[in-house]
């Protein structure tokens, strides 16, 4: 196995693809071999020695994609180091109980894998951008206004603090 560490993850509207990609980076730059890639596109994690492993929480459900992934790779994930974040919360202003409810759907949601032994576990704040709504969403979402809780200083930390959890040996 090689220690090409995988940052994989599932998006909605783009914004945990930028999440994921400024993970991947800050891997990179504490040293380890990174690849990016959606979930869904992952076919195997042969030439993968570890995985972080990236989604939101949209209507307090964990992207489908994801627990299709936990689903699809069981096995090699039980044999490799995995990281897991999500992104939750999206409104101003803080609301502690929603960011505690938040942590509490993604705990229950990978309750469903008792097998997956995470690493790491972090619930970032999300973006909510209405224009990138669809029907019915935007509709129901009525006019809450754009916001973006992602704390890029945070997200980057807390990916450099990975490499001793996702390096070989």
């Amino acid at each position: 196995m090689s220690s090409l560490v995988l940052a994989g993850y599932a998006t909605r509207y783009g914004s945990t693809q930028e999440v994921a990609e400024v993970v991947a980076s800050a891997l990179r730059e504490n040293g380890l071999d990174v690849e990016l890639r959606l979930l869904r596109e992952v076919l195997s994690l042969a030439a993968n020695s570890a995985v972080v492993l990236g989604a939101p929480l949209f209507m307090f459900l964990w992207h489908k994609e994801a627990l299709r992934f936990l689903s699809r790779h069981r096995k090699a994930l039980i044999e490799r180091p995995v990281a897991v974040f999500a992104l939750g919360p999206t409104h101003e202003p803080h609301d502690e109980q929603e960011w505690q409810d938040a942590r509490a759907q993604l705990d229950k949601e990978l309750a469903k894998y008792p097998w997956l032994k995470p690493v790491a576990l972090e619930m970032f704040g999300g973006q909510y951008n209405p224009a990138k709504l669809r029907f019915p969403i935007n509709v129901l979402a009525g006019d809450v206004p754009a916001s973006d809780l992602r704390n890029w200083d945070e997200i980057r930390a807390r990916a450099a603090d990975l490499k001793l959890f996702l390096e070989p040996g």
